[in-house]
């Protein structure tokens, strides 16, 4: 009878392109082990990988707690709370980037300083013109600095206080006017006065997407 052969069969030299039968030469004799077509896919979650959900509600608190029903108008009355403020002015189509850089000037300042927001940041518009405004970014906070503190351009004091009007923004920054069109149409049916200013306070941060949706609650102070 001839010698043994050592040259490997058909099937090793030329496999087959795709095979049904799971190969268990490598991942141990357990018959019983899952074909790779089998192994659980980690999802997002378990991986750390970034979910396309709506970021869960900040925990800082608003000025004025939001009713359980709330109303297309709601009349409050706003605590003076202490703020660091950062002053500044832009263009109508600039606000929103300049709004969010002056919150983080904030912040980073407010970080350097060990101080901790107490609130969601707030916009007081102390100046309007038919090119852009000026504003007061403010985010509230615990206390004010027993001294001086060096927070650069950032300054420390209190926030507007007494009655106002609340209105609720819900949409992208840029359908803000169509909100305040309806807003000065309810003062002036109402005929009530107020001040030549108004203060936003944003319940979501503002983001970077035109069209991201935000939650900003729109104060008419009363004169």
């Amino acid at each position: 009878a001839p010698p043994p052969s050592t040259a490997p069969s058909p099937a090793e030299t030329n496999p087959l392109p795709t095979t049904t039968v799971p190969d268990t030469s490598k991942s141990g004799p357990d018959p019983a082990s899952p074909a790779p077509q089998q192994v659980p896919i980690p999802r997002p979650a378990q991986s750390g990988a970034a979910r396309t959900v709506t970021p869960p509600p900040s925990t800082l608190p608003t000025l004025v707690p939001t009713p359980a029903e709330p109303n297309d108008v709601d009349e409050v009355t706003l605590p003076a709370k202490p703020v660091a403020i950062l002053a500044g002015e832009t263009k109508w189509e600039e606000a929103r980037a300049n709004l969010r850089k002056a919150f983080k000037t904030i912040g980073d300042t407010l970080t350097k300083l060990n101080l901790k927001p107490a609130g969601r940041p707030i916009a007081l518009f102390t100046k309007t013109e038919d090119d852009g405004f000026q504003y007061e970014a403010m985010i509230p906070i615990e206390a004010a600095p027993g001294q001086p503190a060096e927070g650069g351009d950032v300054k420390f004091g209190s926030s507007p206080s007494g009655k106002a009007l609340r209105y609720r923004h819900s949409g992208t920054y840029e359908e803000i006017d169509g909100t305040y069109e309806t807003l000065i149409a309810y003062l002036d049916a109402k005929e009530i006065p107020v001040q030549d200013r108004f203060l936003e306070e944003y319940v979501t941060d503002l983001g970077e997407g035109a069209d991201e949706k935000l939650d900003i609650n729109i104060y008419a102070l009363a004169k």
